[in-house]
């Protein structure tokens, strides 16, 4: 399950990262206008990304570990920090967080 989870984390942040960097049209909508505060946010996915990458091939069980747990925590409270359920990145961030608990779990 672990592999499942880094996979998916890669699947998913590979696209997200890019539409960020490009500002694609689904962006905005999604994290609002350009700010420093989403060029942060592009910073701490891109450090996701090259993590969830690098340990695919290190295969260090607590290191990934440790990366789902902060993973779950920021996902599962985005809820509250964004104040809304409907918001595309916060729905998916919650199929995420179920995702990778389920990982931890297993």
């Amino acid at each position: 399950m672990y592999i499942v989870s880094l996979v998916v984390n890669i699947l998913v942040l590979i696209p997200v990262c890019a539409s960020l960097l490009s500002n694609a049209a689904w962006v905005s909508d999604a994290y609002g206008p350009r700010t420093h505060a989403r060029g942060i946010l592009l910073s701490i996915y891109a450090a996701i990304l090259v993590a969830s990458v690098a340990l695919l091939f290190i295969g260090d069980l607590r290191m990934t570990t440790a990366l789902l747990a902060i993973q779950i925590f920021y996902k599962v409270t985005t809820p509250f920090t964004v104040g809304t359920t409907t918001n595309p990145v916060v729905l998916c961030n919650l199929a995420i967080a179920a995702l990778h608990t389920v990982t931890l779990a297993s």
